[in-house]
């Protein structure tokens, strides 16, 4: 049975319908298109922990049975084959609209932006202007700004919530984009979006979970004891699918909790140079290498193994296959 033939039978069996309708679903569904991207997502990590680190790996269930242990939070255990010590690790993607949501399309955003995380940007001398060397740089690599993209885009509902008396910058913007319909509006920004994002992309996590005194959280973000390692999926701003890894004990805490992670971490950024050639830079928080992160991680950390509760559903699917071979 070639993997045609088994999409089709699967989708069959499952969904009770054709291949061409299943995918028509998919197209038309963002939310089913990142619930396979998320099981994407953890199908590769799980892959590549057993297959490049030699990690022997178990599910963690979804649907425990009883109440779920507090730091098991993740998608799987691991551990070295000749270790007793299990870890959990989580897995993310980074947050899709980072640099909609930071409104990068305008310059003084950009520029902003760039000048608060210049810690994290190789290229800038921080004993230096930095102010200077950012306007440079955009000017530079995004020329557009100095001349059709001057004025500042707002989004279409505060264009028809704003009232002002006085003569300002924003004003006039803002009169600008007045007989502009929604659309046009959205149009216009994506625009510029997709010419900021072909020089840079923000790296950015979205850490968010439910609030419930089962899991003792104060907010709607992960505890930092729930899980080991967490590894994030850059591949929404990188060629290919690629993880970055980090101990969430080692990141800044909340402000609001110090036990809790913060809901936001710009983890770097990704600067596509002149042949098109992504250059990846990140912080020292992430890393690239899992092993870098995992000597970071103490045994007193680890899980014990007779609270762990195993998902063995893809075993049955797996010998069900075998079976049908």
């Amino acid at each position: 049975m070639n993997i045609y033939e088994k999409l089709t039978r699967f989708v069959k069996q499952v969904f009770k319908t054709t291949v061409e309708i299943f995918l028509e679903a998919l197209k038309l569904s963002p939310n089913a298109q990142g619930y396979v991207s998320g099981s994407i997502t953890e199908l590769l990590l799980k892959k590549k922990l057993e297959e490049e680190y030699g990690f022997e790996i178990k599910r963690i269930r979804e649907k425990w049975e009883g109440r779920k242990h507090l730091r098991h939070h993740g998608d799987f255990y691991f551990r070295k084959p000749d270790s007793s010590y299990w870890y959990v690790v989580e897995s993310k993607g980074v947050k899709s609209n980072s640099e909609k949501w930071h409104k990068l399309y305008n310059f003084d955003n950009l520029k902003n932006f760039l000048i608060t995380h210049s810690d994290k940007i190789p290229w800038i001398d921080n004993t230096l202007n930095v102010e200077e060397q950012v306007t440079n740089w955009i000017y530079t690599n995004l020329p557009k700004f100095r001349d059709e993209y001057l004025s500042n885009f707002y989004e279409y509902e505060e264009v028809q919530k704003y009232k002002s008396k006085r003569e300002t910058e924003k004003a006039r913007d803002i009169a600008a984009l007045r007989d502009y319909t929604r659309n046009q509006i959205n149009d216009m920004i994506e625009e510029r979006l997709n010419y900021v994002m072909s020089k840079i992309k923000v790296l950015e996590t979205h850490f968010v979970s439910g609030r419930s005194g089962i899991s003792e959280r104060t907010q709607a973000t992960p505890r930092k004891d729930e899980f080991n390692v967490i590894a994030i999926n850059i591949v929404l701003r990188y060629p290919e699918h690629k993880f970055l890894f980090a101990n969430p004990k080692n990141l800044e805490s909340s402000g609001d909790d110090p036990n809790h992670l913060q809901q936001n971490y710009i983890m770097g950024f990704i600067f596509t140079g002149e042949q098109g050639n992504p250059t990846l830079t990140i912080t020292d928080d992430w890393y690239e290498d899992l092993k870098d992160v995992y000597d970071t991680l103490d045994a007193e950390d680890s899980v014990d193994e007779d609270d762990m509760q195993i998902d063995n559903r893809h075993i049955v699917l797996d010998e069900g296959e075998q079976n049908e071979k």
